[in-house]
């Protein structure tokens, strides 16, 4: 994506077409303007201790915690997908079987 300096200063680029890509690109605007504050030296005492913050062992643990916790539930998500997949799978095997040794279908009688 080209984008160019607007008159301030910022980025002006294509519009985010969803709201999620806005979002992001929201994000984006404010971790610029934090860099450009703090490369600077004017940035604010809530920014400085934002990234303090980010800098800090602990808050690096609980965001690797989150990212596992994270992770573990995409793969119980996962696991419960493959488990009703191969439920359905059994279950036609089943039926098959029966349909093959003449118990199937007891309607053409």
């Amino acid at each position: 994506m080209k984008t160019t300096r607007g008159s301030s200063g910022g980025r002006v680029g294509r519009p985010a077409l969803t709201p999620e890509a806005r979002e992001n690109q929201m994000i984006s605007y404010a971790v610029d303007l934090a860099e450009k504050q703090l490369r600077e030296g004017t940035a604010s005492s809530a920014v400085l201790c934002h990234y303090l913050k980010l800098a800090d062992s602990k808050a690096r643990l609980e965001r690797e915690k989150l990212e596992s916790e994270n992770m573990l539930l995409k793969a119980k998500t996962e696991a419960l997908k493959a488990q009703a997949h191969n439920d359905e799978m059994f279950a036609q095997a089943i039926a098959a079987m029966k349909e093959y040794s003449g118990h199937g279908n007891d309607d053409i009688l």
